[in-house]
């Protein structure tokens, strides 16, 4: 696991917009479009406002495909949902949102996990005999969980599924999530993560101390190509 700390949330998130921008350029450049996961939370959000504010004129978001890791059972208008929150901060100043694919919140649950796996298998290529992202990019709970796959549902990390439906352990919102082996599929898998609150859930992991594959976060290695964790000084302060 390669990674890389920057001294604040703030220089991380403009740090991986640069190489967001390079990497999309180069999938691009190589095969025409870029497939990509996208994930809610602190993080991703301020990624998605540097995308917004310096980086609109600068990619072909034309081919630039959006899907998600997870979402939560919430209508898109809530604050709760990440799909939601990106609209507001990013997709609505792109000019064309076509390419863009949200989970809809508002259908049955298990019907929602159903569509949304019907639509990967349709449009992304497969590998390993599932839908096969470019690029994830995963936060990381306090508690390890990563998507919507929390410590009391490991089940997920190894389901044959590309989609399930995952319950939140204390509120017990449902939400979808792509399950552990979608995750581990693609191309390049980016962790960030960020916060004091991590540090000693990042250093358990990646120094692989104590009881580390209590986590789902510590499943989370790629079937064939590359992960990297960006880190800020925070969540890296065990390390």
């Amino acid at each position: 696991m390669n990674k890389k700390i920057f001294g604040s949330s703030e220089k991380l998130a403009e740090a991986f917009a640069e190489v967001f921008e390079k990497i999309c350029d180069e999938y691009i450049l190589k095969i025409g479009i870029v497939n990509i996961a996208l994930s809610g939370g602190t993080t991703p959000k301020l990624f998605f406002e540097i995308l917004s504010k310096k980086y609109i004129d600068k990619l072909d978001w034309s081919k630039i495909n959006f899907y998600w890791a997870d979402e939560r059972c919430v209508p898109p208008e809530s604050d709760e949902s990440n799909h939601g929150e990106a609209d507001r901060i990013l997709f609505s100043k792109i000019h064309s949102k076509k390419n863009v694919y949200p989970v809809n919140g508002n259908n049955d649950p298990v019907n929602e996990a159903v569509r949304y796996s019907e639509l990967l298998e349709k449009n992304l290529p497969f590998k390993n005999n599932f839908p096969r992202f470019d690029i994830i990019l995963l936060g990381m709970g306090e508690d390890g969980h990563i998507a919507s796959i929390f410590p009391d549902q490991m089940n997920l990390l190894t389901s044959e599924k590309i989609c399930e439906v995952a319950v939140h352990p204390v509120s017990q919102q449902k939400r979808i999530t792509l399950t552990g082996i979608v995750i581990k599929n693609p191309d390049r898998i980016f962790f960030l993560v960020t916060g004091r609150s991590k540090a000693e859930v990042v250093k358990e992991i990646l120094k692989k101390k104590n009881i580390f594959e209590k986590y789902p976060a510590s499943h989370i290695t790629p079937t064939h190509g590359k992960s990297e964790w960006y880190l800020d000084s925070e969540a890296a302060d065990l390390l």
